[in-house]
């Protein structure tokens, strides 16, 4: 590997780019890459040098999403919602209640972990 450097005044930089640059990464892939920073420093480093960050931060954010509908169904199944129609705020509330809980289930097992 043959590296090329820039002149920045006194100083020469390499010229280095990320391989992934253009995948962009939701809330959870965020959510996780703030946890990384902060409690799992080695971790975060050896997926950003070996190129692995942004891939990992994508599938842990499509993973999440996916999970999170996944038991919103599986909850809505058993405590159904209020009429649309009939209810709206009620079935809002219910709805919100559903997409939190399942939140909650998701950042403790997949982005906290």
């Amino acid at each position: 590997m043959e590296l090329t450097y820039t002149q920045q005044g006194d100083y020469l930089l390499p010229n280095l780019t990320l391989s992934e640059a253009g995948t962009t990464i939701g809330k959870y892939g965020m959510m996780r890459k703030t946890f990384l920073k902060t409690e799992r420093k080695g971790m975060y480093a050896h997926l950003m040098l070996s190129e692995q960050l942004i891939r990992h931060l994508a599938d842990i954010d499509r993973t999440a999403r996916e999970q999170i509908d996944r038991t919103m169904q599986e909850m809505l199944a058993s405590h159904p919602a209020p009429d649309k129609a009939s209810d709206p705020l009620g079935w809002t509330g219910h709805m919100n209640n559903l997409k939190q809980q399942a939140e909650e289930l998701i950042l403790a097992e997949l982005i906290y972990h």
